[in-house]
C-alpha cells in the first residue's frame, strides 16, 4: 500500500504519523521478519578429486642443487619406472644451468628430462588404481628452450600412452626470446578399461635434441 493512497484515506495527520512510526519499527526488524528474503547462502565448492599420480613433480630422489641424477631403462625411482627404449632419463634440479640457459622447475624444486644423456625414445611409466569405465583427466607440463644452433633443439615432444594406446602428442615450441626453459601445460582425458591403468610418458624428440622437460603430472577422476 502506497503512502499517497493511505494519506487520502486517513482523516487526520496523526494516523499518517502512526503509519510512519510503524514503518520505522519495521525497518529495525531482521530481514526475514520484514518479508525481505535473506541473503543467498553460497555453498563452498567441492574439493577437487585427489591426484592419483604419486610424485608427479619428481621431487624424489632429492638431487644436489644445480645437478641431475640419471636412471636407466627398467630402473625404478620414487613411484616411477623407466620405460621403453634402452636409454636413460634424468631427475634435474631446478637450479641447473648449462650453455647460458637456466632450467627452473614448473612445480616444486625438480623436474624430469626425458632425453637423459642418451636422447632415445625412453620415458617413465606409473600404474594407478582406476575404476573400469570411469573418466579421468590427465594434465602435465612440457618444458622447452629455443636453441637452434645448440644442443637443446627448438621444440620438445612428449608422447603419452595409456597402456599401448597413444592418447596425446604434446609439443612445446615456446622460448624463442628467453634464455630460460619455458613450460606449457597440456590436458586430455581418458576412460579407464580396468582396475589399474598404466600411463607412459615417452621422449618424442630427435636424437640430436638433449632437452625434453616433464613436470606437474596430475590424474583425477571426473
Amino acid at each position: 500500500m502506497h503512502v499517497r493512497r493511505v494519506s487520502a484515506l486517513c482523516a487526520t495527520v496523526g494516523v499518517v504519523a502512526s503509519l510512519s512510526a510503524c514503518a520505522q519499527r519495521a525497518s529495525m526488524l531482521p530481514a526475514a521478519d520484514r518479508g525481505v528474503p535473506p541473503a543467498v547462502r553460497r555453498e563452498a565448492a567441492p574439493p577437487p578429486a585427489p591426484n592419483l599420480i604419486k610424485d608427479g613433480s619428481f621431487e624424489k630422489p632429492l638431487v644436489a642443487p644445480g645437478s641431475y641424477q640419471l636412471f636407466l631403462t627398467c630402473q625404478t625411482f620414487s613411484a616411477w619406472t623407466v620405460s621403453s627404449d634402452p636409454g636413460n632419463v634424468g631427475v634435474v634440479s631446478g637450479t641447473f644451468t648449462q650453455n647460458g640457459f637456466t632450467f627452473p622447475a614448473a612445480c616444486g624444486q625438480q623436474w624430469l628430462d626425458l632425453t637423459g644423456v642418451t636422447q632415445t625414445a625412453t620415458g617413465v611409466a606409473q600404474t594407478i588404481d582406476t575404476v573400469p569405465n570411469a573418466q579421468y583427466s590427465l594434465s602435465f607440463e612440457v618444458g622447452n628452450v629455443y636453441d637452434p644452433n645448440g644442443i637443446f633443439g627448438t621444440f620438445s615432444i612428449v608422447n603419452v600412452f595409456i597402456g599401448t594406446k597413444k592418447i596425446i602428442v604434446a609439443k612445446n615450441t615456446r622460448g624463442r626470446t628467453s634464455r630460460q626453459m619455458v613450460w606449457k601445460r597440456f590436458t586430455t582425458s581418458f576412460t579407464a578399461s580396468g582396475a589399474t591403468t598404466t600411463i607412459d610418458f615417452l621422449n618424442g624428440d630427435p636424437s640430436t635434441d638433449t632437452l625434453d622437460g616433464l613436470d606437474c603430472i596430475e590424474v583425477r577422476q571426473l
